[in-house]
């Protein structure tokens, strides 16, 4: 096998010595980025999607030298903006922040979608992804998760809860609870994890499933308390706050991960050179910091692994999306 192999790359080794003129046309032919390129984030300004399509965007844009825009999109969950990347040129100039909440659950919830959310995707590095919390408005009554669950039964209709859209993994946990503890809450979605925390602080709705990165300011100021996170172990910043695990539900222990896709059929090229770029500058001290502080993972997989661990994600989670009994309408 080593010397099949070890022959096959000496032919490929002398193919391209015997063409470099050939090489280099290629490459003064597309000297990409060559104008600036947009961001689709298909949810609005000030959640965690928008937080790492701006912080991804800066550090492009440092590398390349050229503008990397981001452009909030947002609507269905992450939908909309999904759908407008899904069918942009295959040029390098639309990426998207997609993720498992706009690219998993939220198409798994509607049908008659115009593009394939997983295999319609190029799908080019992992951004990171916080962990979510079940966290309610300081003058709710609940202390504990299980406070919450008695404060909703005796509550007519049960309590509401706000998320940052329909999809989402805060409401994939909430529906999947419901159903196996025995209770009812009501989902209230909104545009984007901004509107729901502020909405949560404000007392308009008691309860609320956002990923730490949404709630951690709020969680600091003691205007909002939590009452569960699905990380595996308690966090060193938050060690009051419970886990799924620890609640009998360890099936939840999870993030909600965000990521770079683009069109499908993305130059390889292309697609490596965005890839390395994020790898090295989200390992940069100021990045790694940020991402740190609210447990946000970020493993350093290539284009082909990130593809491979996108498509066991869909595996995992369609099925816990379908028998929610949430729905998209």
């Amino acid at each position: 096998m080593f010397s099949r192999l070890s022959r096959g790359v000496i032919a490929l080794a002398l193919t391209f010595a015997a063409t470099p003129a050939l090489h280099s046309q290629a490459i003064a032919a597309d000297p990409w980025p060559a104008k600036p390129v947009r961001i689709i984030v298909p949810y609005a300004a000030g959640g965690t999607a928008d937080l790492l399509g701006r912080m991804a965007a800066q550090k492009l844009t440092e590398v390349f030298g050229q503008q990397f825009v981001v452009e909030n999109r947002p609507g269905a969950g992450g939908l909309v903006g999904s759908d407008l990347a899904a069918h942009a040129a295959p040029d390098g100039y639309t990426l998207e922040v997609s993720g498992v909440a706009s690219h998993i659950m939220a198409p798994a919830l509607k049908s008659g979608l115009s593009f394939d959310p997983v295999n319609g995707f190029t799908h080019i590095v992992l951004l990171g992804g916080p962990p979510d919390v079940i966290a309610v408005n300081k003058g709710v009554a609940a202390k504990t998760f299980a406070d919450l669950v008695a404060l909703s039964k005796g509550t007519t209709d049960g309590l509401s809860y706000g998320t940052a859209g329909i999809g989402t993994h805060g409401q994939l946990v909430c529906e999947l609870l419901q159903k196996r503890v025995g209770f009812k809450m009501t989902h209230v979605p909104y545009r984007g994890g901004s509107a729901a925390i502020t909405d949560l602080v404000a007392g308009h709705v008691p309860v609320a499933c956002l990923t730490l990165t949404t709630a951690s300011e709020q969680l600091r100021a003691g205007t909002i308390r939590a009452v569960v996170v699905s990380t595996p172990h308690r966090l060193a910043d938050y060690p009051d706050i419970p886990t799924f695990a620890e609640l009998g539900y360890p099936d939840l222990t999870a993030s909600t991960w965000f990521a770079l896709s683009g069109p499908l059929g993305l130059p390889p090229e292309i697609v490596e050179r965005i890839n390395a770029a994020i790898i090295r500058t989200f390992a940069e001290p100021d990045v790694r910091a940020r991402l740190d502080r609210d447990a946000m993972a970020l493993p350093p997989l290539s284009p082909a692994a990130f593809t491979a661990f996108f498509k066991e994600e869909a595996a995992r989670w369609t099925p816990f999306a379908r028998a929610s009994g949430a729905t998209a309408d």
